[in-house]
């Protein structure tokens, strides 16, 4: 891949998969599913609401699609300049976490699911992610527009969609290894 920005992406999502994996390592279906305290998400249900919410991305990004960005000539090489609603929302959404936001009721997961379907599936999503990253290749990274979890009304660009992805991700596994270090240390 030729684009450093896309190549950027592509890390990201490779190290969640490697985080996710070493969070989840060795835990049994009640340490998944434990939570250190009521109201508080369990490891189970902060890679559930990932997966929710990244699999709503990657269909957004899907319905977008590359063959419709090229015809209408939304090609280019970078670096791309985005606007600063795109990059405050990737910044609030990156950890360390500065403001908690309550995810909407179609994001927030069922509690109590296995880790045998749950860990599989947020770790495909990754491979999901990585797709999309590859077919945005010699697009506009910041004229591709792509609708948004947060509001049917918002589109952000393609690029920024894709880092704000993978920084909601860092932020609520950062959040679940808070969680398994509150498990190791009760």
């Amino acid at each position: 891949m030729d684009n450093p920005e896309l190549e950027q992406c592509s890390q990201a999502f490779e190290q969640v998969k490697i985080q996710a994996r070493k969070l989840t390592e060795g835990l049994n279906e009640a340490q998944f599913n434990w939570r250190p305290s009521p109201g508080r998400w369990s490891i189970e249900e902060c890679l559930a609401h990932l997966t929710m919410v990244g699999t709503w991305e990657v269909q957004a990004m899907e319905r977008t699609t590359v063959d419709e960005a090229r015809a209408r000539g939304l090609t280019g090489s970078g670096p791309f300049r985005y606007g600063w609603v795109d990059r405050w929302i990737v910044r609030i959404t990156e950890p360390p976490v500065r403001r908690k936001v309550r995810a909407p009721r179609r994001f927030v997961p069922v509690h109590e699911q296995p880790i045998t379907a749950v860990q599989p599936t947020f770790l495909h999503l990754q491979g999901m992610f990585l797709i999309q990253i590859e077919r945005a290749a010699g697009l506009d990274l910041a004229r591709v527009k792509v609708e948004t979890p947060i509001s049917r009304f918002l589109k952000m660009s393609l690029g920024m969609m894709f880092a704000q992805a993978a920084a909601h991700e860092r932020r609520h596994l950062e959040q679940a290894q808070r969680v398994r270090e509150q498990l190791e240390r009760s």
